[in-house]
């Protein structure tokens, strides 16, 4: 998310370097760029005229204090002006209400809605310690209301069934009781969703509301639509007291024009982003971290809060003791510290946290797609018990049968043995409390303060 919004506003800043004031001539190209990157990411025009004019006017005049160039300043101002167009701080949810509270998921067909019920759940019990109870009351779609019982049983939330033939108000007031009775925390309630916004749509959720009194109204939005994100969220706050955004598919999406127009527009707040189909890919939505990614100084917070929840505490440690002894970091380590990754999401969605993912040559990136990393586990798999441990045996013939059981090249092979030779030399670094000597020797050497260049 924010590649192409990010690539640029880096470009301007470059531009900046050398001069020593930020005066009317040298910011008026700056900000010609900054405003074109914005429309190029989709953000909707009036948005992008009210945050140009705030870092115009407190741009222009700055002195360039101690070694900040003007790049910097006006990054600074940049950085502090997103924070207040996205909403200065993270918005929770308000569950603080006699249970079971409810939360009502609301939007258009194909923005992802049934999936957010069953992620949200998900994130309540494992964050929250909830107990959780999911309803449908899509009776225009029974697929939904299959896809929500079988996402239920994935999170371990209870389902309350639902048929085609009821009316959604009466599946609503009966999930209601049966949560009042069997001490459920959350209700959260799935809606029908249409393909554009209509007065019947309208009227129908409108009476849900009624019936379910929810604490939280979430609209449910496709953050790829850009603008029409924005516009159609305006358009259900419009008909609904809605309580904060849900954006969706903020893997696809390389611009970000939906997470700075919504705030600015609807004037509610974005509460969580998802990524992807996995129930595991939703995150609570921070101004200021999202802001920071933007600007190529990565979600260090971010990494670290999702790296405790999601790292298999008992496998890192019995790794780290293997390497604390000085017992070799072979092949089976390699491949488990893949899979671990691809568990918490991808790895493509935890390096673009890091400081200066953004800014990294298209090649790195490549590297770090799920695809290019599930081929080096197939590697891995097609080796023997003794390769795994012994790498070193793996020589012409074995690498032909290894790229051969794998469906890969013999150049495939070749790659991931120096990928894992350049692993193993990280791993004896941290032997004997070495980490720390390593990371000092790395300081000073990573581009934007993040990741080294690639090198083949």
């Amino acid at each position: 998310m924010f590649e192409n919004l990010s690539e640029r506003l880096l470009r301007t800043v470059k531009n900046l370097r050398g001069q020593g004031r930020l005066t009317e001539n040298n910011i008026k190209d700056a900000l010609r760029e900054v405003r074109m990157a914005l429309l190029e990411a989709d953000v909707a025009l009036p948005v992008v005229r009210e945050f140009i004019d705030r870092v115009r006017e407190r741009a222009i005049g700055e002195e360039v204090l101690l070694s900040l160039t003007p790049g910097q300043v006006l990054i600074k101002i940049v950085h502090e002006e997103l924070i207040r167009t996205m909403g200065e701080a993270n918005a929770e949810l308000n569950l603080r209400v006699q249970p079971p509270a409810v939360v009502l998921m609301a939007g258009l067909q194909g923005s992802g809605k049934t999936t957010s019920v069953a992620k949200l759940a998900r994130w309540l019990k494992e964050r929250q310690r909830k107990k959780i109870m999911v309803v449908s009351c899509d009776v225009y779609r029974p697929a939904a209301i299959e896809q929500l019982r079988k996402l239920a049983g994935e999170v371990g939330a209870e389902f309350f069934p639902s048929d085609p033939g009821q009316a959604p108000e009466a599946i609503a007031r009966q999930a209601l009781d049966h949560a009042r009775l069997h001490g459920v925390e959350v209700l959260i309630v799935d809606t029908a969703g249409r393909l554009h916004v209509d007065i019947e749509m309208m009227a129908e959720i409108q009476r849900l509301h009624t019936v379910l009194d929810p604490v939280e109204t979430l609209f449910v939005v496709d953050s790829m639509t850009g603008q029409d994100a924005a516009n159609t969220a305006r358009a259900f706050n419009a008909a609904l007291p809605l309580t904060g955004v849900v954006l969706t598919k903020t893997d696809g999406d390389a611009r970000g024009g939906a997470a700075l127009s919504i705030r600015q527009i609807t004037g509610r707040p974005i509460k969580f982003l998802g990524a992807g189909e996995k129930t595991a890919a939703l995150e609570p939505f921070f101004p200021d971290r999202v802001a920071s990614r933007i600007l190529g100084k990565g979600d260090v917070l971010s990494l670290v809060e999702e790296m405790e929840q999601k790292v298999d505490k008992e496998k890192a440690l019995k790794l780290a003791q293997k390497v604390q002894k000085g017992r070799g970091f072979d092949l089976e380590d390699f491949r488990e510290q893949m899979e671990q990754m691809i568990k918490m999401g991808g790895i493509a969605s935890l390096l673009e946290k890091m400081p200066g993912f953004n800014a990294a040559p298209a090649a790195l990136k490549e590297q770090a797609a799920d695809k290019e990393v599930k081929r080096l586990v197939a590697i891995i798999n097609s080796m023997t018990a003794q390769e795994r441990r012994f790498p070193d045996i793996i020589k012409g013939s074995r690498k032909r049968r290894i790229a051969a059981g794998s469906g890969t090249l013999i150049q495939d092979v070749n790659r991931l043995l120096k990928q894992f030779d350049q692993a193993q030399k990280m791993m004896k670094k941290m032997k004997g409390g070495g980490l720390m000597k390593m990371m000092r020797g790395l300081q000073g050497k990573l581009p934007m303060g993040g990741l080294p260049p690639l090198k083949r």
